[in-house]
């Protein structure tokens, strides 16, 4: 088999079980076999494979088919502007969490030395996202998932930012370290009762410890909020990614706990999906 045939029978394959973007997954999932790139294998569809490359590309295909999300597969997945290693024990990082990085990079100036707190960092992509683009920025990440850290002190370490960047294995109830003049997460908030009514490719396949939230959806919210208030300097900040129609009750929640709201963000459908808010 060459490389077109393989290709035209992943896709077959993929096409046949519903998976979205098969051609793309098809191609990327044969250079990984390879241990090739993808652009490589497209000028030279004539190439014949080697069995043992060609079973390791129907094993893939395999996990594919059976809605295995592809970040998981290739074990890497781009986030801002950077490649992060991803694997099943973290969430798999959403463009929507992008616009986390755009509203903190509003209020940190490129010259100015700021501490944060990253609160449930998974695989660290938050953090080391603003760390890159402000290099005077100094960090603590947590998280309760040990198997998070290890993945998140790697990507550090691969993006040269171990020195940068505390990571520790607690929870944000037990935390009490430091003042901060940030603190940022995305933290779950999936209510208990709606886990079920997820994505197979998300329900089946991502970790969830970093989705379940309690009854309400609000478990991890509430207690981030609670203790920034102890955590931020005067006139810090807590950015925050929320849920579906999470606005209101987060609102409230803030003010509640002497936070200004500054502003809303709304994602790619319009749904509020971020808040900055400064302690007063």
């Amino acid at each position: 088999m060459n490389y077109l045939e393989a290709i035209n029978y992943g896709n077959a394959i993929l096409k046949k079980n519903n998976i979205q973007n098969c051609g793309l997954d098809t191609e990327l999932l044969l250079a990984k076999a390879l241990r090739n790139n993808r652009e490589t294998i497209l000028i030279n569809l004539n190439k014949k494979i080697e069995i043992k490359f060609l079973n390791k590309f129907i094993k893939l295909i395999s996990r594919r088919k059976k809605n295995e999300p592809i970040a998981y597969i290739l074990q890497k997945k781009e986030f801002w502007k950077n490649i992060f290693f991803i694997n099943k024990d973290v969430l798999i990082p959403r463009p929507e969490t992008e616009l986390v990085i755009e509203e903190i990079l509003k209020f940190v100036d490129i010259n100015h030395s700021k501490s944060f707190l990253d609160v449930g960092t998974g695989s660290g992509n938050i953090t080391i996202s603003l760390i890159k683009e402000r290099l005077n920025l100094r960090a603590t990440a947590i998280d309760i998932s040990t198997k998070a850290i290890k993945v998140a002190k790697f990507n550090a370490k691969m993006h040269h930012l171990e020195n940068k960047i505390n990571f520790l294995n607690i929870d944000i109830d037990k935390f009490n370290y430091n003042k901060y003049d940030f603190i940022v997460s995305n933290p779950p908030y999936i209510k208990e009762a709606n886990l079920k009514n997820l994505e197979d490719n998300v329900r089946l396949f991502e970790p969830h410890i970093a989705l379940r939230a309690g009854i309400d959806g609000f478990k991890e919210i509430k207690k981030i909020i609670k203790k920034g208030r102890k955590l931020l300097k005067k006139k810090g900040k807590l950015v925050l990614e929320i849920g579906n129609n999470q606005d209101r009750l987060t609102k409230y929640l803030l003010n509640k706990n002497g936070f200004q709201i500054n502003k809303i963000r709304k994602d790619f459908n319009s749904i509020p999906r971020v808040i900055v808010s400064t302690i007063l």
